[in-house]
């Protein structure tokens, strides 16, 4: 349970609680509770925290005393009847594992089961009353619409805190407000409180206030501000002061676990000799707003990184790995919290956390876990720098991997992309807002060239995660009144926030089909599959095999052999493969799927199999410096599940025409002897050369992360025997072992002596 400092109680601080009741709509102590029909009785209230008044923890109270819901097959839909039971208009999500802190007393619910459609939730199926196995842990919460039901009247509380709530926190820019480039990183700190927003006061504020004002704001740190300037520019304004006595330690991850005080309503001399607090923030790398402040941070020496986040839908967001040995491993959730949260955030460039995952919520990686039970104090500049355990095998498994949500800056690049036509808001016709102040119009896309890495930034600008299709055909999508198209030639990296930062064409549109049908649309999803090829098996199971040409009929008619093949005196004679296994894991949160549908699989007689994508690996041999010398190509013989964890079922089969993919926490395994798992290596000289193997090459289906799907490994040949060591994935080694790499003896000169 996080604990919350709060000033000692007073007759003010009672008589404020009493009044934030009523502002909120609940009830006096003596209001008698108003039964209404099918609630039996029942109150309900929101509690916990960090919050809004719309969101939280659900607190049931029956017989008299208050209880929680588990989260077991807790849905969307059950959170519907809750918001309703709330005075809530309907439910925009649900959450599980105590996000609002774990409760007390009784778990009064557990396996709820609804359908959406019940006027109460005594109509939804349960184990019963008070049967639960479920701890405090597993409290289930709920994010409503912030809309009232009209006329809504009863017993049905909002859970109100010893202390008013501060639910956002801005910084309005004191002067210049309209030229100012977003984010914002410097002005007047203002928190929202019930009655709207206000300034406080800056008497005892100090750089630890800041420091927890910027991390909610999405920065990783502050900086001096010139406080002179801005009381000089003070005596000529109006203020509106409702926070004083601010005493942050520096750590919090929320304003509002620092000690603080609110001004009574009363009040008439508010803040006497005191001015509004302001606050400057730095910004982290991905947010810096100015060449300037880019150069300031490029300047300073920057060591290896040893955190990253995977297979977050959002930026700020993912499985948290580190750096250990030359070799990225994740966390354990033993004792992950808030603080430790906020270590990992502040050190890539965000702001304090939001949250702090458990339970592998943004799915399981693989390999190593290198730490466990992290007690961060929240002023560490690293995540290493924090108490914490090594871990054996036998301590914590990959489904506890910790995840993290940070606080990022508000930038508005969302505002300047919409969707149109489509079916729901996670698809349709994409469309950007271009032009100056005064000048803003809407326009769309030409659809050369428009792909999967397009479509994916298209989806992280507009918030929706990941991108299911890259489309350049719309035609059956509605385009409504826009039709022009306004922007042409984008190429993406992936990586980008926002389209303005994918190279375009800048000063006239090309396009060389016309027409709207012919502009780009997107498919959105929360969730992507990911990935990630054994490197270590393809070290151990490499070898030369001289194979008779005429047991490669099949091979050279699906292209799996190098051309000179192609002149070959058949049926005699042979070719030197370099054979290896591939076992193939996705570590994702969505199956892997072939984008063509079953109708357009191509069934090829000679191997007995479909075809559901084209090309699903390439196999090449390259020299030190990138040159390829052989190649091969691996088309999706067959898609299926080979294998997987312990609590996974198969999910895929070839045989009978099944249905092709790779299920999460599943494998697809290409063993050394299945026909064209090689690389045809007759014409390469003895040298020293690089095994390179990439999964989805043309990025043909959407993944959470593209970056970890190349493998490297050393190679070394000398006319009769071949050594294949240090196989390692392209993103996943760090920078010094990728120098060794490259050292590699006699790696410079591609003749063995």
């Amino acid at each position: 349970m996080r604990h919350v400092r709060t000033r000692p109680w007073s007759p003010w601080g009672l008589l404020l609680s009493l009044l934030c009741s009523s502002c909120l709509g609940s009830p006096s102590p003596a209001t008698t509770p108003e039964d209404r029909a099918g609630s039996q009785g029942l109150r309900f209230r929101l509690a916990g925290f960090p919050r809004k008044p719309f969101e939280g923890r659900v607190e049931i109270q029956r017989a008299g005393e208050w209880g929680t819901i588990c989260d077991d097959d807790f849905t969307l839909q059950a959170a519907h009847v809750l918001c309703r039971e709330l005075g809530f208009t309907e439910a925009t999500g649900w959450t599980h594992s105590a996000k609002y802190g774990p409760g007390t007393g009784r778990i009064w619910l557990d396996n709820l089961s609804c359908s959406g459609t019940e006027q109460s939730v005594t109509e939804c199926a349960s184990r019963g009353w008070g049967n639960s196995d479920c701890t405090h842990d597993e409290d289930a919460g709920v994010i409503c619409k912030d809309q009232r039901l009209p006329g809504f009247s009863d017993s049905n509380v909002i859970e109100v805190e010893q202390h008013l709530q501060v639910e956002e926190v801005r910084l309005r820019p004191a002067v210049g407000r309209g030229r100012r480039p977003l984010p914002v990183t410097e002005g007047l700190v203002e928190v929202r409180l019930p009655d709207g927003w206000s300034q406080l006061c800056d008497k005892g504020w100090s750089a630890q206030n800041s420091h927890v004002v910027c991390g909610m704001l999405g920065f990783p740190s502050e900086k001096r501000v010139n406080t002179a300037f801005y009381r000089l520019l003070a005596q000529r304004q109006q203020h509106s002061f409702g926070l004083h006595g601010v005493a942050c330690v520096g750590t919090e991850a929320h304003l509002s676990l620092c000690s603080l005080e609110f001004y009574r309503a009363n009040d008439t001399t508010r803040c006497p000799g005191g001015a509004p607090a302001v606050v400057s923030c730095v910004p982290g790398p991905l947010y810096a707003a100015s060449s300037g402040q880019k150069k300031h941070q490029q300047s300073k020496p920057q060591g290896e990184t040893r955190v990253r986040l995977k297979g977050g839908a959002h930026p700020g967001e993912g499985r948290v790995e580190v750096l250990k040995a030359s070799t990225w491993g994740t966390v354990c959730d033993r004792k992950w919290d808030l603080q430790a949260a906020s270590v990992v955030c502040r050190e890539l460039g965000f702001g304090s956390a939001r949250e702090a995952l458990s339970g592998a919520r943004m799915g399981q990686g693989m390999g190593a876990i290198h730490l466990s039970e992290v007690r961060c104090s929240g002023q560490e500049p690293s995540l290493w720098k924090c108490p914490h355990k090594n871990i054996t095998a036998e301590d914590c498994s990959h489904s506890q991997d910790a995840g993290v949500r940070c606080n990022l800056p508000y930038t508005g690049v969302e505002t300047k992309i919409r969707l149109s036509g489509g079916r729901n808001r996670h698809e349709g016709r994409v469309e950007v807002q271009i032009g100056g102040p005064g000048s803003l119009r809407w326009g769309l896309i030409c659809g050369d060239d428009w792909g999967t890495l397009e479509a994916m930034v298209a989806c992280r600008q507009l918030g929706l995660g990941y991108a299911n299709h890259g489309l350049q055909e719309t035609w059956y999508w509605d385009s409504g009144n826009t039709t022009e198209v306004v922007m042409s030639g984008v190429h993406c990296t992936g990586s980008e926030l926002s389209l303005d930062q994918c190279a375009h064409h800048s000063t006239h549109i090309a396009c060389k089909r016309t027409g709207t049908r012919f502009t780009a649309g997107v498919i959105c999803s929360e969730t992507a599959s990911d990935l990630l090829l054994h490197s270590a098996l393809v070290q151990e199971t490499a070898y030369i095999e001289d194979r008779p040409l005429h047991m490669l009929y099949c091979a050279a008619e699906e292209n799996c052999l190098a051309r000179s093949a192609r002149s070959a005196n058949w049926p005699y004679g042979h070719r030197r493969l370099l054979r290896f296994s591939s076992q193939i894991h996705n570590l994702g949160r969505a199956d892997f799927r072939p984008k063509a549908g079953r109708h357009s699989w191509v069934w090829h007689e000679c191997h007995g199999h479909y075809h559901s994508m084209d090309i699903f690996t390439h196999y090449d041999i390259l020299t030190p410096n990138g040159t390829k010398v052989a190649e091969g190509h691996k088309a999706s013989f067959c898609l299926e599940d080979t294998e997987c964890q312990e609590d996974v079922s198969k999910r895929y089969e070839c045989a009978n025409f099944g249905e092709q993919g790779i299920t999460v926490g599943c494998w697809d395994l290409y063993r050394h002897d299945i026909d064209c798992q090689w690389i045809d290596i007759t014409d390469v000289k003895p040298g020293n050369y690089i095994l390179q193997v990439v999964i989805n090459p043309n990025f043909e289906v959407a993944e959470s992360d593209f970056t970890n799907n190349a493998m490297k490994c050393n190679c070394k040949y000398d006319g009769h025997r071949i050594w294949v060591h240090n196989c390692h994935i392209g993103d996943a080694f760090s920078e010094e072992a990728n120098r060794r790499f490259e050292r590699y003896p006699g790696q410079t000169s591609n003749q063995i002596v």
